[in-house]
């Protein structure tokens, strides 16, 4: 396994975060990891999202109010220039935060970090996404004060979030003060709309920006309403942000409203009575655009407000609990293990909903909309973690997902124009459409982004049958792609002739612009065998669509031919002697890096040696020729897949949070169920145990999405790279059973696993079939119960002298890295049962 320390399974205090299976809880808070508990405790709908700061607004690691697709554009300033390195860098904008409920009794502030609380309780409920929290604070003149208050943001109305605060005098009289505010200074640096915090070391953090970024265009109030608008500086992106306020008390009171360029105010001063309660709601509504003035923004923010002041809060409450109702009854997975385990599976699962149900059409930030981490960027990892859960969960949501690639097609052809090559190319990191890394040997090199969103399509469509996106969106999105390939790679004859690719970046970016990475390699073949298949497809069933497809992209019907030809004769590196898949046509040629004698304070590697030192070594970051056996797991054998994956993991230092779930898979079909298990911990509590000690900068979603494809694909056995769903199961030997739900061709089916049998129950459509360890059977109108022999697989170990643990450091002595043993499976022996 890699240098990891073995993952702390119960990573958070149970006194200040009991275990709870629906629920994330905090019993009293503190001011020691407020960046961890500000991410852990956010909400977000895909399109808005609210770090879980409280609402008092102090103390904050930072304030954060995101928007999916909101961003600022600043010229990228190389040392030294060359053509076609990304000229533009784009970062999320922190907008304008609407948390602010600032309380005042007696005079005296209520700043949750030095007040004398009685009674304190935080509880983000994942059936009903919301935030609520509950405390009691005995002032400094000896009054016991009870706040209540909650936070929501929609997942039924996009633009919408809803705030509640009430405050009741539990022993006498006071005057009570409650400012609620929209703020674009508050927490940050002289300069509105920017963080005062950089990181010019780490790439991981946003660098933050020199200017300006907000401008203001406009601000109006009213008795009950404030909205600001905005104009970004570069970007030219708009953003109009109101919100509704009422009052609900027996106490008398007055009120103030006032707005400048960056703060709107609503002040209420209470003559407050014991016993009587003040109940403030206030509805926020955000809107943001490319190009409509903040004008037009402003009347889109006071229909959405209207609509809230007409309906009240309660039916938006309700709509919430049915969209979630819906949502775990299609992703849900449970486990026969610990509360604390549960409760991290779930809060994983909803970070995901989070992070994409209302992306609607946008793409998904590797952050979510949690934190400024990676600037808000859209990554690869969208497609291979994220979009393959929701297409097995919610097809929808997937379809939205993909679309946004589609929509930035144009700029991927533009980009491949720029890099010398046909077809489209998408950027590594991006939010507009445009590359936006500046390192283009660990970015722009990852060509493979290009098969990465072949492969979410081809998944989709095989998993949906959805033609009418097939055959539109998803089939330019395969020719162009597919064009890309064959004009990057080229034809070398020697012994025999082969198709390769060179000058490319695979997925574990400790190892750079190489030739024939076996990842891409193997990625650009299934993305070349996906277009022939697609076009031949419309062909012979959608001839009207083909001929908008040749009309649409100019096709030449002798490219087919030519996709076919270059992806049978693609390289797909192989060392005889090895008996492995190298990374590519030189990584085993290098030195090993001595991970054994690498202090833990060294890692991640990047943050501690300079690139070039690097990539001179055998080191990994992520699962790369890994990932290619679970993404592609048809075209490689058992013994190539045991073999490749007990070389790559000694020396892969999980310094990526993508990994561990990757190796969890793998792991968990090759045999080492023990490993799989503590991968699986690993990449389970990324967040909720911040074990890359970044949470505070947001969620990891490709992680949290990965977490999922550990469960269903790993020990759920799920193998969907075909046209019909394949299960091999590994259950854990200290779990009682696995249970989740997937979707298939319009139809949904649940599965239920133990460690003798597994259990496919149709839930809604037409029948499925499944195979199962090689047999066909179809989910039906009664429940299919198969009996499992065994939960493993055996293959003999590898010898010790096996060249996996091979190689030499500079004074000559021998590198060791442990070989997994395999005493911890079972055998597999037999013939399986039919149907009982």
């Amino acid at each position: 396994m890699n240098r990891k320390k073995k993952t702390d399974l119960n990573p958070l205090d149970d006194h200040r975060f009991p275990p709870d299976e629906w629920a994330l809880i905090e019993n009293y808070p503190s001011s020691a990891d407020l960046g961890l508990t500000e991410t852990l405790f956010a909400t977000a709908n895909g399109y808005i999202g609210m770090r879980g700061n409280p609402e008092e607004g102090r103390d904050s690691h930072y304030v954060g109010t995101f928007i999916n697709g909101f961003h600022e554009t600043w010229d990228i300033r190389h040392a030294e220039n060359a053509y076609g390195l990304a000229r533009t860098g784009q970062t999320l904008i922190n907008a304008p935060s609407s948390l602010m409920i600032r309380l005042y009794v007696d005079d005296e502030p209520l700043l949750l970090s030095v007040a004398d609380l009685q009674a304190y309780e935080r509880r983000l409920d994942f059936r009903e996404g919301v935030l609520r929290r509950e405390l009691i604070w005995r002032t400094p003149a000896g009054k016991r004060v009870l706040i209540r208050s909650t936070r929501m943001v929609s997942f039924t109305e996009r633009h919408l979030a809803l705030m509640t605060y009430e405050v009741t005098l539990l022993e006498g009289d006071a005057p009570i003060v409650i400012s609620s505010q929209i703020v674009n200074k508050e927490d940050f640096d002289d300069v509105a709309g920017r963080r005062a915090t950089r990181s010019d070391e780490d790439p991981r953090k946003s660098p933050g920006l020199d200017h300006r970024v907000l401008q203001p265009e406009m601000s109006w109030h009213s008795p009950r309403r404030m909205i600001l608008g905005y104009k970004v500086a570069n970007s030219g992106m708009t953003l109009a942000v109101g919100a509704d306020h009422r009052i609900e008390t027996r106490n008398m009171f007055t009120e103030l409203d006032d707005t400048s360029d960056d703060q709107g105010r609503k002040v209420y001063r209470i003559a407050a009575k014991q016993n009587q309660p003040i109940l403030i709601t206030k509805a926020v509504a955000y809107h943001t655009s490319r190009r409509v003035p903040v004008r037009e923004l402003s009347d889109r923010v006071r229909r959405t407000l209207d609509r809230v002041r007409e309906d009240g809060f309660e039916p938006y409450y309700v709509a919430q609990r049915s969209w979630l109702s819906g949502f775990w009854e299609r992703s849900d997975v449970t486990v026969g293990t610990t509360k604390r385990l549960q409760q991290a599976i779930r809060w994983c699962i909803l970070q995901l909903a989070q992070a994409a149900a209302r992306a609607d059409g946008a793409g998904i930030p590797a952050k979510g909309l949690t934190g400024d981490g990676y600037e808000g960027h859209y990554f690869w990892d969208s497609e291979v973690y994220i979009v393959p859960f929701l297409t097995l969960t919610s097809p929808e949501q997937a379809r939205n997902a993909l679309r946004a690639r589609s929509t930035h097609l144009d700029s991927a052809r533009e980009r491949a124009r720029e890099m010398s090559t046909k077809g489209a190319l998408f950027p590594w990191r991006t939010i507009s459409g445009e590359e936006a890394s500046a390192y283009y040997a660990a970015g722009t090199a990852q060509y493979h982004i290009d098969a990465d969103i072949a492969y979410a399509v081809g998944h989709y469509v095989s998993i949906t049958g959805d033609s009418e996106f097939a055959f539109g969106d998803g089939a330019q999105l395969l020719v162009e792609t597919a064009r890309m390939w064959v004009d990057l790679g080229f034809w070398r004859v020697g012994t025999a002739e082969s198709f390769e690719i060179h000058g490319v970046t695979g997925p574990d970016e400790y190892t750079t612009v190489v030739n024939n990475n076996t990842y891409t390699n193997v990625m650009a073949r299934w993305n070349l065998r996906l277009a022939v298949g697609m076009v031949r497809k419309m062909q012979a069933e959608a001839p009207a669509d083909y001929e908008r497809l040749v009309h649409t992209v100019r096709l030449d019907p002798d490219e087919i031919a030519t996709w076919e030809r270059c992806a049978n004769g693609m390289k797909i590196p192989f060392d005889e002697r090895l008996g492995i898949h190298p990374q590519d046509d030189a990584f085993v040629a290098k030195e090993l890096w001595d991970l054994e004698n690498t202090p833990q304070e060294s890692y991640p590697l990047l943050l501690h040696y300079h690139p070039l030192v690097i990539y001179r070594f055998q080191v990994l970051k992520q699962a790369d020729v890994v990932l290619a056996l679970f993404l592609r797991s048809n075209e490689f054998g058992l013994e190539e897949k045991r073999a490749d994956f007990e070389y790559y993991d000694p020396i892969t230092t999980g310094d990526s949070s993508l990994s561990a779930v990757t190796q969890s898979i793998m792991a968990a079909e090759v045999g080492h169920q023990d490993m799989a298990l503590d991968y699986f911990h690993e990449g389970l509590l990324v967040d909720i145990g911040d074990t890359h000690g970044n949470t505070a900068d947001g969620v990891h979603i490709a992680s949290a999405g990965g977490t999922w494809r550990a469960l269903v694909c790993g020990f759920g056995g799920l193998r969907d790279d075909g046209e019909v769903l394949c299960f091999d199961p590994r259950l854990p030997r200290k779990w009682e059973y696995l249970t989740f739900p997937l979707a298939y061709r319009g139809s949904r089916i649940r599965v239920h696993l133990t460690r003798r049998q597994i259990t496919f129950t149709l839930l809604s459509g037409r029948p499925v079939p499944v195979r199962v360890r090689g047999t066909e059977y179809e989910v039906g109108a009664n429940p299919l119960e198969v009996r499992l022999a065994h939960q493993g697989v055996y293959l003999p170990p590898l010898a010790s002298s096996h060249p996996v643990i091979g190689g030499r450091r500079k004074d000559g002595t021998l590198i060791t890295a442990e070989v997994p043993e395999v005493a911890d499976v079972e055998f597999r022996t037999g013939e399986f049962p039919a149907v009982s």
